[in-house]
């Protein structure tokens, strides 16, 4: 069992950083694969970027490729994105999920977080 708790959400004008952390539990955090995804508003919820807590590996959506950035800390059994250069569309509620799979697809991800809100004005 996992249990993730997301911070890190706010407003920030277009062309800002935030950067969005999540706290997990459970004894095997090591060996999951640690993904975030968001959704807006009337939007089917969206991969943005995974990594696999065991290598460090990494998998981005093509939308936040080269500006946001997915790390992880095993000791702390945190995970971090870090977002740059952000525009009104990245605008959602920000999701932490943990998995056993590498994948983009929602369904294969077995636990979550409740989730924290971006804003980006324009």
């Amino acid at each position: 069992q996992v249990q993730l708790v997301e911070s890190g959400g706010g407003l920030v004008q277009a062309g800002g950083s935030l950067r969005l952390s999540c706290a997990a539990s459970g004894r095997t955090f090591s060996t999951y694969v640690l993904g975030w995804f968001r959704q807006a508003p009337g939007k089917e919820r969206e991969f943005v970027a995974a990594i696999r807590q065991s290598n460090r590996s990494t998998y981005y959506a093509d939308s936040v490729k080269g500006r946001f950035t997915i790390s992880g800390d095993n000791a702390q059994n945190m995970v971090y994105l870090q977002m740059n250069s952000l525009k009104p569309e990245d605008t959602a509620v920000y999701y932490c999920a943990a998995g056993t799979v590498m994948t983009s697809l929602a369904r294969y991800y077995d636990f979550w977080g409740q989730g924290t809100q971006v804003t980006v004005s324009s």
